[in-house]
């Protein structure tokens, strides 16, 4: 894929986009993928369980969205966790460790008022590694 090219990532293993956006975008050898939410594809809602459980799905989510890109967690540069409530930082970074605990990408977190009432929203940019 040349440097200068945008293409739009689609996969039914992650939510559908909530409005006018793309789950994920490749551009050159990234990937960006758009905030997701601890949404269950399969029932488009947030799944029960608290921070932990929803950390759990928007993790599974983003990673969905890589693989589909042709990437994969550990090739992610840079994440950024929107959470609701930054009491809840402590659960969410223990889940968030057991998917990208190694290696660690920056990362920056915020608190925020999320879509759908989500306690956790993250987003990542990662590499696609060109195909020999």
């Amino acid at each position: 894929m040349g440097t200068n090219v945008k293409k739009v990532i689609k996969t039914e293993l992650a939510p559908a986009a909530l409005g006018p956006y793309s789950v994920g975008i490749q551009a050159g050898h990234f990937i960006f993928t758009s905030g997701q939410l601890g949404i269950d594809p399969g029932t488009g809602s947030i799944v029960e369980g608290g921070i932990e459980a929803e950390t759990r799905q928007a993790l599974t989510n983003v990673k969905n969205i890589l693989e589909a890109a042709g990437s994969s967690l550990a090739l992610v540069v840079k994440t950024t966790v929107f959470l609701r409530d930054m009491a809840d930082f402590a659960k969410m970074n223990a889940v968030y460790a057991e998917f990208l605990g190694t290696d660690s990408p920056a990362r920056s977190a915020v608190q925020v008022i999320l879509p759908k009432n989500g306690a956790v929203e993250i987003e990542t940019i990662a590499l696609i590694p060109e195909k020999e």
